[in-house]
């Protein structure tokens, strides 16, 4: 017993000497690693989206996008009050709620309007997160950390718009499994989730899948830049945003 011991403790001090002498990484001033940055990634100083509901308008059009979606991000598919979504199409009276008025243009009136997370300016998602499993990017998009939300939905009662769900049960069971994209992991039970803006395509210089896939219905880029797309467009067209009485400054944009 003793010489097994005698072996354990040698053995553990010869592991212990070959990590001290293990040859180390270069670290930043900061004491990090640096980090690599992907050759073909797109930056903007604050990322901004404007839809055009002339364009994009009926129910069938807003599901095909939806459907890309959440496709690309492995979104399952749960019917009933835990569905869980990222892109979803609503009408205007829900969209618009403190814009109204009773005598609308009836094109305006009956039109379905596509809704995401808004990526807010001043999110109060952010604010309210107890563990910043919600965070603002420096590029300002809203993003989450699967692995710090605890579930305690504090984020969902914090946004005004209704763009985050929770997952009550497995989100895995709502997936289909033969047809996953395995760049994107799935989640677990217990936590939020919403639109990320693509995140993970605009580092390898992809834009967002639904903008691709609305066919110029649709604009993304960078609204401190006079010269970005969605500025240009702003310049030209008249938008309006969801609730702007809530303070949040939502960087999505409505053509009406």
């Amino acid at each position: 017993m003793k010489n097994s011991r005698r072996t354990f403790i040698k053995l553990a001090g010869i592991a212990a000497a070959g990590l001290a002498l293990a040859p180390r990484k270069a670290l930043s001033a900061e004491g990090h690693e640096p980090v690599k940055v992907n050759a073909t990634a797109i930056h903007a100083k604050h990322w901004a989206m404007v839809i055009d509901t002339t364009k994009l308008n009926t129910p069938e059009a807003i599901d095909k996008l939806a459907a890309a979606c959440h496709h690309d991000h492995n979104v399952p598919h749960i019917e009933g009050k835990q569905e869980v979504k990222w892109l979803w199409h609503d009408t205007y009276p829900h969209t618009f709620p403190e814009q109204e008025n009773p005598h609308m243009a009836e094109g305006v009136e009956e039109r379905v309007f596509p809704l995401l997370c808004n990526h807010c300016q001043n999110p109060p998602c952010v604010r309210v997160c107890p563990t910043k499993a919600t965070f603002q990017r420096p590029d300002g998009i809203v993003a989450m950390d699967y692995h710090r939300c605890i579930g305690c939905r504090y984020c969902m009662a914090g946004c005004p718009y209704g763009s985050r769900s929770f997952n009550w049960g497995d989100p895995r069971l709502g997936l289909d499994l033969g047809n996953l994209n395995p760049e994107f992991p799935t989640r677990m039970r217990g936590v939020v989730e919403k639109c990320n803006f693509c995140v993970e395509r605009l580092a390898v210089g992809k834009l967002p899948v639904c903008v691709e896939a609305s066919e110029g219905a649709m604009h993304f880029g960078d609204l401190t830049d006079p010269d970005s797309e969605v500025r240009k467009v702003l310049r030209e067209k008249f938008t309006i945003r969801r609730k702007p009485s809530a303070g949040t400054e939502p960087s999505v944009y409505y053509i009406i």
